[in-house]
């Protein structure tokens, strides 16, 4: 069988945001702005990092930006109209060190989590996936910063990070949205 519709993506880039509204909608809009993605049309996709996909800065990958573009991503979206209420939007990515399997991402978008709890909690999360279909032996009632030792000392994840994004609540009560966002292109 042929696969003429096999569409995996060979370029990714990582960007965020936030947006500050009286309107929901709005207040997206300004946030996909802030990341500098609001010409595309996004499709939100699951977390898999593509086998062989080579990462890209920012500024690199919105220059390859047309508007209009149909545009798939996994994107983690957070927003508030509370007074000074924390939010936050996070990708986790967990990269293999075999070249010819894939990786993870993870979204996550909690209340009340700093930028720092946030992004290590995606990153664990993503690392975790990949230990998991890896088979790395480790203990998932230990913290975070000792699992992601154990994951390193395998040897069999190169590399995890997050990206991420934290905002408090408009004080006088505005929407406010905040996205973590992986672009993925052809």
């Amino acid at each position: 069988m042929e696969d003429y519709n096999l569409y995996v993506p060979t370029k990714i880039f990582f960007t965020k945001g936030v947006g500050k509204h009286k309107e929901y909608l709005a207040s997206f809009e300004l946030a996909l702005r802030n990341a500098g993605i609001e010409i595309c049309n996004l499709v939100s996709v699951s977390s898999i990092f593509p086998i062989g996909c080579k990462r890209l800065s920012k500024d690199q990958g919105l220059k390859l930006l047309k508007p209009g573009q149909i545009t798939h991503c996994v994107m983690a979206r957070n927003a508030t109209c509370e007074p000074n209420r924390l939010i936050a939007s996070s990708l986790g990515v967990a990269i293999p060190a075999d070249k010819q399997m894939y990786g993870y991402l993870s979204e996550h978008h909690p209340y009340g989590e700093t930028e720092k709890v946030a992004g290590d909690y995606a990153e664990d999360l993503a690392a975790t996936m990949l230990a998991t279909t890896l088979g790395i032996d480790f203990d998932s009632d230990k913290a975070w910063n000792e699992r992601e030792q154990v994951y390193k000392m395998s040897r069999k994840i190169v590399n995890s990070f997050n990206i991420t994004q934290s905002a408090q609540g408009d004080k006088k009560g505005l929407w406010t949205t905040v996205i973590a966002v992986g672009i993925l292109l052809p």
